[in-house]
């Protein structure tokens, strides 16, 4: 008893982050200067994306969420609502936070989570190839965008020219919000795409595949898409910050000169995009919540954003991080203007599942077994009853 009773305590646990993707394996970078700043260990766990979603509910299901995890702004709305999180504590871990990426990150008003980077969809391109073809820039609306693309395709037949595969639906996306589509209707509790402006952003979506300057085909069908842009298989990939870092990485294979980034083309010149971003959300269940807000407010400090934006090209959600000199390059500056003209998903548990079923039909469509009338209507139809709950519990006015 003697010898127990002098026994040193156990050692405090660490905390316990979870994160997709580049994030995941590369937030071990940043953890030696809060381990060092503050004494906390941190237990990094980087989760596939393909299985984040399930992994988190199963972990909240099971009372064994991380105390801290990385959360898509569209996720935010669904696990606030089951109680997995606490929301934001103190205003100043959001008040420099780019507008856009905190709109996304709000569930009515409301920050349960603190953006961490943002990321708005724009082009990279092969400038090489362009030039080739008499563009010295990149054109800025849909129908110059598309006429630029069949100069390139009539002197390149055998290839390509843009990189949208059937299961990449934020292009479609990009250019529903281009039009000013509305896509829910009743207090979003109901389909909307039987309008002008979706049958117009369907229209021109299709074309890119009637004119064969798409493949028709899914991303499991190309083995590697990077190699492809950089052998010319491709001329325009419409993507997302990421790629920076692959580029980078792989210069060898096509050097900085040949390719550029633009904003996306739009019916008369750029507009609102498709814009995701990622959070730092804090369990609701966590023992450690000071210790957790703390994680958080390194993760998402100016110092650790612009850190990542080395490591991964991942770009800041921090205002004052922009004015930073690492920011200012030429090539960041579409993602910068896009940034100010985010385009707005529907804040509502069901989105993630409407956008998988307007992929599906897109698909129908471009494989020439759907007409783009008879589409708009089954997605109507399918948004309708994904949105039956939702629909009864507003009339019954349990919801606003």
């Amino acid at each position: 008893m003697a010898a127990t009773s002098c026994g040193s305590k156990p050692a405090t646990p660490p905390l316990r982050f979870w994160a997709t993707s580049y994030e995941g394996d590369y937030s071990p970078h940043l953890m030696p200067a809060f381990t060092a700043a503050t004494g906390i260990e941190v237990d990094v766990q980087s989760v596939p994306s393909t299985a984040a979603h399930e992994k988190m509910l199963t972990a909240y299901a099971g009372g064994v969420l991380p105390d801290v995890f990385m959360l898509p702004s569209g996720w935010i709305g669904e696990f606030a609502t089951i109680g997995a999180l606490v929301p934001v504590p103190s205003p100043d871990l959001v008040t420099d936070i780019v507008p856009a990426a905190l709109a996304l990150a709000q569930v009515e008003g409301r920050n349960w989570a603190v953006p961490w980077a943002a990321a708005p969809q724009v082009q990279f391109y092969r400038r090489d190839l362009l030039q080739d073809a008499g563009y010295a820039s990149m054109p800025t609306s849909w129908n110059a965008w598309r006429e630029m693309g069949r100069t390139i395709k009539r002197r390149r037949p055998d290839e390509f020219v843009f990189l949208t595969l059937l299961n990449w639906p934020d292009t479609l996306f990009s250019m529903l919000y281009q039009t000013g589509a509305s896509m829910l209707r009743n207090n979003n509790t109901r389909g909307n795409f039987r309008s002008a402006e979706a049958e117009a952003a369907f229209a021109f979506y299709l074309s890119l595949f009637t004119e064969n300057l798409a493949p028709r085909a899914l991303s499991t069908e190309v083995q590697d898409p990077f190699a492809a842009f950089a052998q010319g298989r491709y001329a325009v990939w419409p993507s997302w910050p990421t790629l920076l870092l692959d580029l980078h990485r792989r210069r060898a294979e096509i050097p900085a000169d040949r390719w550029a980034v633009a904003r996306l083309a739009g019916p008369n010149g750029p507009g609102p995009a498709a814009m995701i971003a990622s959070n730092v959300a804090v369990s609701a269940a966590t023992a450690r919540p000071k210790a957790a807000w703390a994680l958080v407010r390194h993760l998402t400090s100016t110092t650790s954003e612009l850190r990542f934006q080395q490591l991964i090209g991942n770009l800041p959600a921090r205002a004052s991080a922009w004015a930073s000199p690492q920011l200012q390059a030429p090539v960041l500056r579409p993602f910068a203007e896009q940034m100010r003209e985010p385009a707005m998903a529907p804040k509502i548990i069901e989105w993630e599942r409407i956008q998988i079923e307007v992929q599906l039909v897109a698909e129908r469509v471009v494989r020439g077994l759907l007409t783009i009338p008879q589409a708009l209507a089954t997605i109507d139809g399918r948004i309708d009853q994904i949105l039956a709950k939702r629909r009864a519990l507003v009339e019954a006015g349990r919801i606003v």
